[in-house]
């Protein structure tokens, strides 16, 4: 049974302003106050892990301890089969430069990389959420989300962020690049891990 949210603030462990912005229109019609750990002048803890529980468990944890507040992380990234999985949770630092992310950088390694192997086509892969939901008590819920699809290439679409223009949802001819943000939204690995954490507490 999980635990029922029943505090009227929620911090939001991400200095990612599109996902907080995210989170607030969720919480909206929950009554909850959504503030986001820039608001709250946190660092962001190093993320140590080797799975997308253990490195939201990380920032969520941290962000409890250093406010007192109960505290929502998430952790994501796509998962390639050709790759055995990679990037999966090392999916933002394939994207890493000294200028900052670069995920056509990325995108083009992963390409090299699926070429190199003769991986078989379709590529398949999945892009992978993970919700911690911790309170200062250190009772936490877990929720996991996926979306599966294909790689393409060459990417298509200007729309959306990460790995969004190289990979193509299952049942869909366009890729998340190539789909509003009301689209995507409706069928990503986030969505997905969000509605598991409304239905088990907050619904």
């Amino acid at each position: 049974m999980t635990r029922r949210f029943e505090e009227d603030r929620i911090l939001v462990a991400t200095h990612n302003a599109g996902k907080l912005e995210e989170m607030e229109q969720l919480f909206h019609p929950f009554r909850v106050s959504v503030v986001g750990a820039k608001e709250m002048n946190l660092g962001e803890p190093e993320e140590t892990e080797t799975t997308f529980v253990g490195n939201a468990r990380i920032k969520a944890r941290a962000a409890v301890e250093a406010t007192g507040l109960p505290a929502l992380a998430d952790d994501s990234g796509i998962e390639v089969d050709g790759l055995d999985g990679a990037p999966g949770v090392y999916t933002a630092d394939w994207a890493e430069t000294p200028n900052g992310r670069d995920f056509m950088l990325a995108m083009t390694r992963t390409h090299s990389e699926l070429q190199d192997r003769k991986a078989a086509q379709p590529w398949t892969a999945r892009f992978c959420s993970t919700l911690v939901l911790a309170w200062p008590d250190g009772h936490e819920e877990i929720f996991a989300g996926t979306v599966e699809g294909t790689l393409v290439w060459p990417v298509r679409g200007k729309l959306g962020h990460g790995y969004d223009p190289m990979f193509q949802p299952l049942g869909h001819e366009r890729t998340f690049a190539e789909m509003s943000a009301d689209e995507k939204n409706a069928i990503s690995h986030r969505a997905d891990s969000f509605k598991k954490l409304i239905a088990g507490c907050f619904g």
